[in-house]
Order: structure tokens, then C-alpha cells, then sequence
């Protein structure tokens, strides 16, 4: 015969008790308990980029923001409340500055997604010499911006720049691209186009090329030609690269300084000044808090717009 004890033994075993008074975990809960340790460990692997993150945006971002509201130089500050927002608003060239800036954004994001577009498709068609045609549409996207500025600053001087001169061949006389508030900032628009369209149509293409080809053999089958290819496929289904484009560009051309400032220094007069070369006339003349100040109005300028932007391309986007 057999003892109760080690009948209540036996019994414990089969139950898989892993001793008095506990129970042994069952499989589900052993596998979430490891999923668990698993995502707290990998968690760890975010912890270097989050530091840099933080120590060279979110850190200084809150520092930027305290000192908008000191009058301050390099040695010390004085809290002064909202007077540095309430004379930047009170800026004269501030109006038109900012009519300039979104004139400049709408224009340089809505030709570089047009031209962008165009050339993607020119590009991944069936012509020689893809290859060499990409990396020169590629190319001006790596010159130096400031670089690009002082080159079509000298090529667009109305007495002797090579555009003109061209122009002076075919019996039209051109103006002073950069010297007339009708054209400076426009002028400046189309070289900044010229600079970024690039990159706008590296990404049309990696949209492009994403697109299966079923589609357009579909297309094909029906009797379609290119036309109804470009506006029923590729135009719908290349739209996440379109949302990437406009935001990208116009967030660029929302805080554009150094192109315009290389070219024309927001000038003649204030008739190219931007929201970002106001505030870095305020920073050469010393007055640093009140340029803090700019540098916030422009950073919540941005987020305003760029912000429900984004999330409005986010809603309307397509899946493959």
C-alpha cells in the first residue's frame, strides 16, 4: 500500500506545484514574463541616441525658451518678461517678413514636388543612362548652400553675369534678378529649387519604384496609356512620397536663411528679409534676447503649421 504522502506527492508532481504554497507558472505566463524582460532590455539600446537627443535639442530648446524672456549677453541675464515678444511683434520689418517666408515656403515646396515629380518619372522610364542622369540631378544637393548662393549671385548680376548675357543674345533685356524687390525673392525661390529638387526626385523615385508593376500591366490590359498610368497609378499610390516631399520642403523653406542671406542679405531693403535673417540682423546688432525671442516664434511657427500638416498626410495616405 501505498502512503497518503507520497499519493499527495505524486499529486503535487502532476499538478506541476513548484512547491508548498506556490504554483508553478504556466506557459503562457512564463512566455510573457520573458517578453517582458526581453522589451525592458531593449528598451537599454535606446538609452545613447536618447541621451544625445536630449542633451543637443530638448536641452537646449528649454534653455532657449527661459532666455526669451531675459535681456542677456554672454556673462549674464536679467528676466525682463514678455518685452523681448512684445518688440519683436512690434518689428518693422516684421509683416513683411513673414509674407515673405510663407511666399518663399509655398513657392520653393510646390515646384520642387512638380519638377520632382516630372523628373522621377522621366528617370525611371526606359532611357539611357539612368544611372548618370540621377547622380546629376543628385549632384547639387551636396554643394555647399553658401557656395551655391555666392555662385548665382555673381551668375545673375544684371551688367555681367551669364545669365543676362544669354538673355542679351536672343534680344531680351533681363533685370537685376537680386537687386529688384520684384524679383529678389523669387530669384532666390528658383535657386533653391534648383538646389533641392534633387532630393524631392530621389524620393519620388524610391515612391516610384515601390509601386508594383501589376498596376500598370493592369492598366495596359484595359487598353490605358501613359496618361491613365501616370494619373490612376502612379499619381495616387506615390502619395506618401508627395507627403514627404512637402514637408521636408516646406519646412525648409519656412526657416530658409543661408540661401537668402548669401544672395541678397534680405535685401533690397526688406524686400527678401524671412522670419530667420530678421532674427540674425537682431543677433548682429546685440540683441540677443530679443532674438531668442524670434528664434521661439519661429520654432512655434513651424510646429503650427508643420504639425497638423502631418497629420493630416498621415490620414490620407494610401497602402499598397
Amino acid at each position: 500500500m501505498q502512503s497518503p504522502s507520497s499519493s499527495n506527492a505524486r499529486t503535487a508532481g502532476s499538478r506541476g506545484d513548484a512547491g508548498p504554497g506556490r504554483a508553478a507558472p504556466t506557459p503562457a505566463r512564463a512566455s510573457a514574463v520573458r517578453g517582458t524582460t526581453q522589451r525592458r532590455y531593449s528598451y537599454w539600446f535606446y538609452a545613447p541616441a536618447g541621451v544625445v537627443y536630449g542633451v543637443i535639442f530638448v536641452l537646449p530648446t528649454l534653455i532657449s525658451f527661459y532666455f526669451a524672456f531675459t535681456r542677456w549677453d554672454l556673462f549674464e541675464s536679467e528676466w525682463i518678461g514678455l518685452d523681448n515678444f512684445r518688440q519683436f511683434f512690434s518689428e518693422q520689418s516684421l509683416r513683411s517678413s513673414l509674407v515673405n517666408t510663407l511666399v518663399y515656403a509655398v513657392t520653393t515646396s510646390g515646384l520642387k514636388v512638380v519638377l520632382g515629380m516630372l523628373l522621377a518619372i522621366v528617370l525611371t522610364s526606359s532611357i539611357r543612362l539612368k544611372g548618370l542622369l540621377r547622380a546629376l540631378t543628385f549632384f547639387p544637393v551636396l554643394v555647399s548652400t553658401v557656395a551655391v548662393g555666392i555662385t548665382f549671385s555673381v551668375l545673375l548680376q544684371p551688367d555681367f553675369g551669364i545669365v543676362n548675357a544669354a538673355l542679351a543674345k536672343v534680344g531680351i533685356t533681363g533685370p537685376d534678378w537680386l537687386g529688384d524687390p520684384d524679383t529678389a525673392l523669387l530669384s532666390v525661390a528658383a535657386v533653391d529649387v534648383w538646389k533641392g529638387v534633387g532630393l524631392a526626385t530621389v524620393i519620388y523615385i524610391a515612391g516610384i519604384l515601390s509601386i508594383p508593376r501589376d498596376y500598370y500591366e493592369a492598366v495596359e490590359v484595359d487598353g490605358g496609356g501613359a496618361w491613365t498610368q501616370f494619373w490612376n497609378v502612379t499619381l495616387p499610390l506615390a502619395r506618401p512620397a508627395t507627403f514627404t516631399v512637402i514637408l521636408l520642403s516646406f519646412i525648409g523653406g519656412l526657416r530658409s536663411f543661408d540661401l537668402i542671406w548669401t544672395m541678397t542679405g534680405g535685401g533690397p531693403g526688406f524686400a527678401s528679409d524671412t522670419i530667420a535673417s530678421v532674427i540674425y540682423k537682431q543677433y548682429q546688432a546685440g540683441f540677443y534676447g530679443l532674438a531668442t525671442a524670434g528664434n521661439v516664434v519661429l520654432f512655434l511657427l513651424v510646429s503650427a503649421i508643420v504639425f497638423p500638416l502631418a497629420r493630416f498626410f498621415s490620414s490620407r495616405e494610401v497602402d499598397l
